[in-house]
């Protein structure tokens, strides 16, 4: 693993203006990188005016699939090429599936999902004529399994996860790499941000559950700390598919993984028992 590049990369970044997506682009101008950061509502003040030679803002929604295109073709005639691709922006909405409007559940793939899907499709064409670029995918403790009022959420970050590792495969020809970041807890305003749906009142006794568990407290962790992992991340020469950051999510993952094989054992016979190879229907005499 590289401890630094051997020459400055150029960065296209979502959701650079707040949060995750910030501390990655401001790790990455400190060390001497080029960043087109974008974002729904951004400009230079974002960021430390020392860099402002090497930093591109871009005013974007990603859901706007033509105007993804424009801004990644904008940071390459800027900076002449992509290297990395950090598709960060995303939304949480929080409710009960049962409780979601047609309006909230799309709109909360449009960004997740399609949002990077768009930036993927733009950046491909650009990575592949190099040979070579690295798409990091953010994640999220919710793309590891579904728990009470995330369950949009985790679709969204299931769904994107599932994508992604298509992509890894189908991209791997053409020196792209692709990486799964699954991030745990972070100080960033997608809490206090989030849109959550009208409650339906047979749900109050969990949501007084749930409220009783979260009083307990948490700590969450700097995002810088998580812009360091992402550093060590793009810098190696053989990246992950995929990479947790935190303890907590850690721990969680290896429970979860260990909960579902267990269940799948308990149920191999069941399993087996529904597959038997016979020949095409139209074959059968």
């Amino acid at each position: 693993m590289r401890t630094t590049p051997a020459a400055p990369r150029t960065w296209f970044i979502t959701g650079a203006s707040r949060g995750l997506g910030h501390a990655f682009a401001t790790a990455a101008l400190e060390r001497g990188d080029q960043v087109a950061a974008a974002a729904r509502s951004i400009t230079q003040d974002h960021f430390d005016q020392r860099h402002a030679d090497r930093i591109l803002t871009l005013n974007l929604d990603v859901t706007d699939r033509a105007a993804v295109m424009a801004a990644v073709s904008s940071a390459v005639e800027r900076f002449g090429r992509l290297d990395i691709v950090v598709n960060n922006a995303g939304t949480m909405s929080s409710g009960m599936v049962e409780e979601f409007t047609e309006a909230e559940a799309r709109s909360q793939l449009e960004v997740n999902l399609f949002g990077a899907l768009w930036v993927c499709q733009a950046a491909l064409p650009h990575l592949r004529s190099q040979n070579s670029g690295h798409i990091v995918q953010i994640s999220s403790i919710a793309g590891l399994g579904g728990f009470p009022t995330t369950g949009m959420y985790s679709a969204s970050k299931f769904a994107l996860e599932g994508m992604s590792e298509a992509l890894a495969m189908e991209a791997a020809a053409f020196g792209v790499k692709v990486t799964i970041v699954q991030p745990g807890g972070y100080w960033t305003d997608l809490y206090t941000s989030m849109a959550s749906t009208a409650p339906l009142e047979p749900y109050g006794p969990l949501r007084e559950e749930l409220a009783r568990q979260w009083a307990e407290g948490s700590v969450d962790s700097k995002p810088e700390l998580a812009a360091a992992a992402m550093l060590k991340l793009v810098d190696s020469d053989n990246p992950p598919p995929r990479l947790l950051l935190g303890s907590m999510v850690y721990d969680l993952a290896f429970d979860i993984s260990r909960q579902r094989m267990a269940v799948w054992e308990s149920w191999e016979p069941v399993s087996r028992a529904a597959e038997h190879a016979v020949p095409a229907p139209e074959q059968i005499a």
